[in-house]
């Protein structure tokens, strides 16, 4: 299905693809030819994927970037340039969440969040729609949403509406720069275990156990599930798609809105072990 020259001469650009998801589609996208150009906050496993990516016969570059900041991406985009003459390709992946009770967040915190998801991802694709448009270049976007992007979701507001700022702006834009041959998409996963975020949304191994027991297929979403979505949605085989949002989380969603929202059955106990624990980190 996924022929190995498919992605052959596109030069893709990952925010956030050092770890996770974003490691995940980093090497699945090179695997079938991309020229890959990582970026995320921290420089160690940036370092590490790009080696791996390399080991495997393909090209990538890094650069530490902290999406917030627009002179930072812009930084960014040059050294691409620099290293593969152009970026074609944007997948937004950079993100921040946790649970927490609403009413506990401080201002920074709810800031944090939508900072990197929301003014992150405006701040990566305006950078590249520009030089785009200027150069009459065609382009591809695609953003790293989730479900309750859709519906809301308690315990992880910060996120939620981020999320669903980020899918506003990939449909906005799919009509707005349509004409300029430029397409944007989102893909919403439903729950991926990684390393890292999966023990900021997973408060005990009871509740993992009883979120997988809840879950249609009584399972979790595979890495490269996700990633080989990504790689259809960047390929010129999705080249008639364009402003839409793809759920793969095996049907969670349509059992119940917001992902979190059996998290209101915890005690205030846990509640408050678990904030004890996050300031500790």
């Amino acid at each position: 299905m996924f022929q190995s020259n498919l992605l052959a001469g596109r030069v893709i650009l990952i925010t956030g693809g050092g770890t996770g998801l974003g490691r995940a589609m980093a090497l699945r996208l090179a695997e079938l030819g991309a020229k890959m150009f990582l970026v995320a906050r921290r420089e160690g496993p940036l370092a590490q994927t790009a080696a791996e990516i390399r080991a495997a016969g393909g090209q990538c570059g890094h650069a530490a970037c902290d999406v917030r900041d627009p002179a930072a991406v812009e930084a960014s985009l040059v050294a691409a340039e620099q290293q593969f003459g152009r970026v074609d390709t944007l997948i937004n992946n950079a993100a921040g969440n946790f649970i927490a009770r609403t009413e506990t967040l401080s201002p920074n915190a709810f800031a944090a969040v939508v900072g990197i998801v929301l003014h992150g991802t405006f701040h990566c694709t305006l950078a590249l729609g520009r030089r785009w448009i200027a150069a009459k270049q065609p382009g591809t976007v695609l953003n790293i949403v989730t479900t309750y992007a859709e519906s809301g979701s308690g315990f992880v507001v910060p996120s939620a509406c981020a999320k669903a700022g980020v899918l506003a702006m990939t449909r906005s834009l799919a009509v707005e720069w349509a004409r300029y041959n430029i397409r944007l998409n989102a893909i919403a996963p439903g729950p991926f275990p990684t390393e890292g975020a999966w023990s900021r949304l997973m408060p005990s191994q009871e509740y993992e156990e009883h979120a997988r027991n809840s879950h249609p297929m009584k399972r979790f979403g595979r890495h490269e599930e996700l990633a080989n979505l990504a790689a259809y949605l960047v390929s010129d085989q999705s080249a008639y798609v364009n402003g839409e949002c793809v759920v793969i989380d095996g049907g969670l969603w349509l059992r119940g809105a917001g992902e979190f929202n059996d998290l209101v059955d915890l005690p205030d106990s846990l509640w408050e072990a678990m904030e004890q624990a996050r300031k500790r980190n």
